[in-house]
């Protein structure tokens, strides 16, 4: 198993003692895509960020790739290699004086040679579409919102991880640089066999790209299932303040108005095409 949380809870030691995780048994398998959804406080970044280390639980146990990394002799530097975490807004992450230092920082840190920094900088950029020799010696800070995203990613794809974790990765980019976004996560999905755990709000980004959904609630996960069978709950999802995909919505709309069509779609090429049909067939 790549990652197992067994009985994991989490108390914000503040004034308030905010519980944000309540007892969560979670297993995630090498080569999935899981989409976190939930409502803003349902505890989607908490949990993400017990993943590598970066907070460690108040009680339960968090193992990846069979290692407790609960325990305090565990080494979360090697862990965090190997689960990469993409904050939301990641530019803020952004800290070196030219996009090359930035990139190359984690590869730095894990005291690889000149030649194999360079080269896995020159991958990672042509991976998310910043050409090297146009990009490399360009302030961070000096480019455009999409691109500072586009090196923050880079910087964590650099590391070579196994799992990709990100928290609202499109959130304020463009429907251009969402659509980018989407294409570089299929891309490490499906041809680099990354494991990819992604939080958003966007139904439709899910629903696309995720092959199982996770919807939490007051720090429990709820729905565990395929995006399919999650998002035909459409009351239950309701209930939790959370919306169906907008092209879904609209199929079961037209379903209550008489149209026979298949609901369980996602993609407005396939519900186009699902609604041609309905028509024609009236």
């Amino acid at each position: 198993m790549l990652i197992e949380l067994n009985n994991v809870s989490h108390i914000y030691q503040d004034e308030n003692n905010v519980k944000a995780l309540k007892d969560i048994n979670l297993e995630i398998s090498k080569g999935e895509f899981i989409g976190i959804v939930g409502h803003t406080g349902s505890g989607k970044s908490t949990l993400v960020q017990l993943f590598n280390g970066l907070i460690i639980p108040s009680s339960g146990t968090v193992k990846v790739n069979g290692k407790n990394i609960t325990n305090e002799k565990s080494n979360l530097k090697e862990t965090r290699r190997h689960v990469g975490l993409v904050f939301q807004y990641p530019e803020h992450q952004l800290f070196e004086e030219t996009v090359f230092q930035d990139i190359a920082f984690g590869p730095k840190n894990l005291g690889l040679k000149k030649g194999e920094i360079e080269k896995r900088v020159k991958e990672v950029m042509d991976l998310v579409g910043l050409g090297y020799e146009e990009f490399k010696d360009r302030s961070p800070f000096n480019l455009s919102g999409g691109q500072q995203r586009k090196v923050a990613i880079a910087g964590v794809l650099a590391l070579k991880p196994d799992v990709l974790v990100l928290d609202e990765p499109s959130a304020g980019l463009d429907p251009q640089g969402r659509k980018q976004l989407a294409e570089l996560l299929k891309y490490l999905y499906q041809e680099l066999e990354m494991t990819v755990i992604l939080i958003s709000h966007r139904m439709e980004e899910i629903a696309e790209l995720a092959s199982r959904v996770i919807v939490m609630h007051q720090g429990e996960i709820v729905i565990d299932d395929t995006p399919v069978k999650v998002f035909s709950q459409e009351q239950e999802l309701h209930k939790l303040s959370l919306d169906l995909p907008q092209i879904t919505e609209i199929l079961h709309r037209l379903e209550e108005k008489g149209l026979k069509v298949n609901t369980n779609l996602f993609s407005i090429s396939e519900a186009s095409a699902e609604i041609i049909k309905a028509l024609r067939s009236k």
